[in-house]
């Protein structure tokens, strides 16, 4: 090859050797290369031997080898420049990461991540940061822009808003730099390894706390249930409402107070509720941009504390083709982080659920009376069949509720139909759910029929009733 390309092609060379070390050239920098290296092409193949100029041979001849010079020097330059800034572009050992969040995070609640960046190289540097959250989740901010001094450090702080429940594992924070001119930027990574557990969304649990303190769980849709008959356990004092009995008015602390303030009694304790939740197929559909499983770990989860503040016990069975999970019913709010750890990374999944499994399971396991809670969907005969003989048969051992989720779909077509026949089809489906549940009530089975998002009141007013009614 003519000695003379091999020197303009020099800084082309240099582009793909900087590649080769994982360093990529910029737009700028490809233009300094590829313009006079095209420029140089006739004199470095000989411009005798290209037709369209040979006419010109005699013309051009005794500038050629100025312009073969000037060509070569301009090279060399623009060699000089590329080599020069390439080796300005900071060491990856020159920088260090650190991640800070909170190993558990809510379901569709911000969580916060902080970004440490450290520079120990002695220039100050332009970085882009960028942190390797999960494809599940939403982040407001997806890259950071720093300017760190030399020997110094960068904090940016994101929010993180993950879309599904689960375990998680950050690895990496990425890094982007951009050499003294911008003719280069590096691009790598520091190994950074982090822990997130997404759990089913705390916030009404914490609601819940706060207005029961209050006496205000009405605005949550919780009923006050008149108690039939007495306890005679004393749990705390309050203002006295016009639904109180006389009876239980506390006549000293009334005075004490300058207001009416009754007694309040605690319910049987040591009672038991256990969960059976169904992860099979017909939980696979959404209602408000989660899961039907979603919702039904939320309002569990939620029923589960409210009952373990009661003084009762609470337990857990996750199930689809077998059982997936099982917490073992007790007392306590400990209790609480054993049924969201062994909930959190439950997804329903495109089988058959086996309800037979189930309960058979809960008959090995749990002997002692207990409120046996199915959240499952129902969406044709066999289905309904099977888990109507399934809690029939708990009957007189346990008292069963059958929790059945609403379909929108369905509900919404009865009520605004887009023809004749949508309206009659959807009108007949629902007429079959409430036959379903008409049937097991008749065999002594509790139920509701309710909506995904709307569950978690109705579920907690029904075990408040069962409380009252000293059902267990």
């Amino acid at each position: 090859m003519n000695p003379l390309a091999l020197i303009l092609l020099l800084p082309l060379a240099l582009l793909g050797l900087g590649r080769w070390l994982g360093v990529y050239p910029r737009a700028p920098a490809v233009w300094l290369a590829i313009v006079p290296a095209f420029v140089a092409v006739p004199l470095a193949v000989g411009i005798r031997l290209l037709p369209p100029l040979a006419a010109l041979d005699a013309m051009v001849s005794p500038y050629i080898d100025l312009l073969a010079l000037s060509l070569i020097g301009m090279n060399l330059l623009i060699l000089l420049v590329l080599a020069a800034d390439l080796v300005s572009l900071p060491g990856g050992a020159a920088f260090s990461a650190t991640r800070e969040m909170q190993r558990i995070a809510s379901l569709q609640s911000s969580h916060p991540v902080k970004l440490t960046i450290s520079n120990r190289s002695p220039r100050k540097v332009e970085v882009e940061v960028r942190d390797d959250f999960p494809d599940e989740a939403e982040v407001d901010h997806e890259e950071f822009l720093l300017s760190i001094p030399p020997r110094s450090r960068r904090s940016v702080t994101y929010h993180l808003l993950a879309q599904r429940r689960g375990a998680f594992t950050l690895e990496k924070v990425y890094l982007r730099f951009t050499s003294v001119a911008r003719l280069w930027q590096k691009s790598f990574h520091v190994p950074v390894e982090s822990v997130l557990h997404v759990y089913p969304d705390m916030r009404q649990m914490r609601e819940y706390a706060m207005l029961a303190r209050t006496d205000r769980l009405n605005l949550v849709g919780v009923r006050r249930t008149r108690r039939i008959g007495q306890d005679n356990e004393f749990e705390r004092l309050r203002d006295y409402t016009l639904d109180d009995n006389y009876k239980h008015i506390d006549w000293r602390t009334t005075a004490r107070r300058g207001k009416l303030t009754v007694k309040d009694f605690q319910a049987n304790q040591s009672q038991r509720v256990i969960f059976l939740i169904d992860c099979g197929r017909m939980m696979t559909n959404t209602a408000g941009g989660i899961s039907l499983l979603d919702h039904a770990l939320n309002a569990a989860l939620m029923l589960s504390y409210v009952a373990l503040n009661k003084g009762d016990s609470a337990g857990l069975i996750c199930f689809s083709d077998e059982v997936q999970a099982f917490v073992p019913p007790r007392g306590g709010m400990t209790q609480m982080n054993r049924l969201l750890h062994a909930s959190f990374d439950r997804f329903p999944r495109l089988v058959e659920s086996r309800y037979d499994e189930a309960f058979v399971y809960l008959n090995a396991r749990c002997r002692k009376r207990s409120l046996v809670v199915l959240i499952t969907n129902v969406i044709d005969e066999v289905n309904a069949q099977q888990i109507d003989s399934y809690l029939t048969s708990l009957t007189g051992r346990h008292l069963p509720l059958a929790v059945l989720l609403r379909d929108h779909a369905i509900f919404d077509a009865a009520e605004t139909p887009a023809t004749p026949f949508q309206d009659v089809a959807a009108r007949d489906i629902i007429n079959w759910r409430s036959g379903v549940l008409r049937d097991m009530e008749s065999r002594g089975v509790l139920s509701l029929d309710v909506f995904p998002e709307q569950m978690t009141a109705p579920l907690v007013n029904r075990y408040l009733e069962v409380k009252a009614r000293h059902l267990l």
